[in-house]
């Protein structure tokens, strides 16, 4: 058996890289389960201070048609001029929110919008189950 000086033995790093892409894989795997603790001391706040309620009006509409504004009653015809009346004195700010019933036609529903954004009311959302 001969051995020359001047030959080059081939690396086979097949098993190397096998071995490294396994270990990364269960590293990426493993890694977004961590979870870091740190103990942090938070500044204490000011009690003094209280949430304000914020103030909304409430409209709701039955099937039949009958709009409910502020403990009153109203049909469809007397409800913009009696809702003028009962909001002028109120800030045009505060939201209003409506209830409709969902078997009334759209129409409906779109007359109570168009009365309260006509009264001046910017923030008005419809009421949903979901």
């Amino acid at each position: 058996m001969s051995y020359e000086w001047d030959e080059k033995p081939d690396l086979n790093i097949t098993p190397l890289v096998d071995i490294m892409l396994v270990l990364m894989a269960i590293l990426m795997v493993t890694a977004p389960t961590i979870i870091y603790e740190e103990n942090i001391t938070l500044p204490k706040g000011s009690k003094t201070r209280t949430l304000q309620k914020v103030k909304s009006i409430e409209i709701s509409m039955d099937r039949k048609g009958v709009i409910r504004f502020m403990k009153k009653r109203f049909d469809k015809l007397s409800f913009p001029d009696g809702f003028l009346l009962q909001t002028q004195s109120l800030d045009k700010s505060i939201p209003v929110y409506i209830r409709a019933d969902e078997r009334l036609a759209y129409k409906d529903v779109m007359f109570l919008l168009k009365t309260v954004k006509e009264a001046g009311f910017g923030k008005v959302s419809l009421v949903t189950d979901g």
